[in-house]
């Protein structure tokens, strides 16, 4: 089995196959990650970032509590668990949670991980009758990579609002490329920097430019009311049951959807309340103590964007009034989120196989038809059929179980084949 992607999807996969009890099958199920190491959020691994998700939602403990890929199991083997212990929470700083992931790949015994291996293109392979007998992977430097079963957990692509195709590459930073990103600029540069966004990720780069270019300022645009709070009541978090995955599955079309847009707060909207609270803090030191360099723009949304010379414009209009006014800066850093599509690795699979549309089975796998014998499975862009969770941490144990389920019951009922 071939696994594009070592992020916490496929890692907790990978543990699952290792405790399966089929040897076979983990010595044969390889993981290819693009970057040299693994690192969870990379460019947004802030000193100070937390973890929003307890640390019990680790790869494995919601599945197997006894497991050694634990999250405490890794505090305990680095010497640190009476220390977080002493911390008093059930959030992890990110970068923490980051040396985990890398800490549970380098304690795989069977499954192994290939880095620095970006998948280009995957195509399937075909018997002679057309039906699918596996898939045929193509990496940058041009090595090939047959499997019988292919997992793809790579994330989704990043969204890009329209509005900014026409800017430079080099004066947009999305939220996914921050940190090498802002690497790459003089610290001491009084640069003019707009934060477009109003969710954690939007308030994350506004905070963090204050400690890597302290001489700039910073605007954040806001289209809200305001930066909003997770909804985090504890009835809410129930939709990141792994039960509750089995109640949206089986609901109608149409109650899906209406129940993801009103899931949003829950994720993709809001910011964790504690943070709000240092960013309106921050603001308030600044007003009184004078010097304020930092702003943040509610209720206003982008509508145009050039370049005029050499700086920034972006046209900013006030959904209050409807006036439109200029603002002037020098980088563009977009919290926009990703693109609520299938990426583009995914869509681009599915014409070569020939699908009108992607549907996906409980156990993630992708209706291919009978006849295929090579399957192909998706993990973290199923929110459309699995719920707002399907993106993130918390269903991670479960799902893993639940694919290596429908792996071995597939392998167990075929027929040996040649692929």
């Amino acid at each position: 089995m071939l696994a594009i992607g070592a992020g916490p999807a496929n890692l907790a996969l990978a543990v699952a196959i290792e405790e399966s009890g089929n040897p076979e099958l983990a010595e044969q199920t390889l993981l290819l990650e693009q970057s040299p190491d693994i690192k969870w959020q990379r460019d947004l691994l802030m000193p100070w970032a937390r973890s929003q998700v307890s640390f019990l939602k680790d790869l494995v403990t919601l599945r197997n509590p006894r497991s050694k890929f634990s999250f405490l199991n890794f505090l305990y083997e680095e010497n640190r668990l009476d220390e977080f212990v002493n911390l008093g929470t059930f959030h992890p700083f990110r970068w923490e949670f980051s040396d985990y992931l890398q800490w549970v790949a380098r304690s795989l015994d069977k499954v192994r991980i290939r880095y620095d291996a970006k998948v280009q293109r995957i195509e399937p392979a075909r018997d002679a009758d057309g039906s699918i007998t596996g898939w045929t992977a193509t990496l940058a430097g041009g090595d090939t990579i047959h499997c019988r079963d292919l997992v793809v957990g790579g994330g989704r692509d990043t969204n890009v609002p329209e509005v900014f195709a026409g800017l430079p590459a080099d004066r947009i930073i999305h939220s996914a490329q921050y940190r090498r990103r802002i690497a790459q600029l003089p610290p001491e540069a009084p640069l003019r920097a707009v934060v477009v966004g109003g969710a954690q990720s939007a308030a994350e780069m506004f905070m963090a430019l204050h400690d890597n270019l302290p001489n700039s300022t910073r605007t954040m645009i806001v289209r809200s009311v305001g930066p909003q709070n997770y909804q985090t009541s504890k009835f809410v978090n129930e939709l990141f049951f792994p039960s509750f995955v089995d109640r949206f599955y089986d609901s109608p079309g149409e109650v899906r959807e209406q129940l993801l847009d009103e899931m949003r707060l829950t994720n993709y909207a809001g910011a964790a309340p504690p943070f709000l609270d240092q960013l309106y803090t921050t603001l308030y030191q600044q007003r009184g103590l004078g010097g304020q360099r930092s702003r943040v723009r509610t209720l206003t949304e982008v509508v145009g964007a050039r370049i005029e010379d050499d700086e920034v414009v972006l046209d900013l209009r006030d959904r209050t009034s409807g006036k439109v006014e200029p603002l002037h800066c020098d980088l563009v850093l977009l919290g926009t989120g990703f693109d609520q599509r299938m990426p583009a690795m995914v869509r681009d699979l599915a014409d070569r196989v020939g699908l009108s549309e992607i549907s996906v089975s409980r156990c993630y796998r992708v209706d291919l038809g009978d006849s295929a014998w090579g399957a192909v499975y998706l993990q973290g862009v199923n929110e459309a059929t699995h719920g707002i969770a399907d993106s993130l941490i918390s269903v991670l144990a479960h799902r893993s179980r639940d694919i290596v389920g429908d792996l071995l019951a597939r392998r167990g009922a075929a027929e040996p084949r040649t692929a």
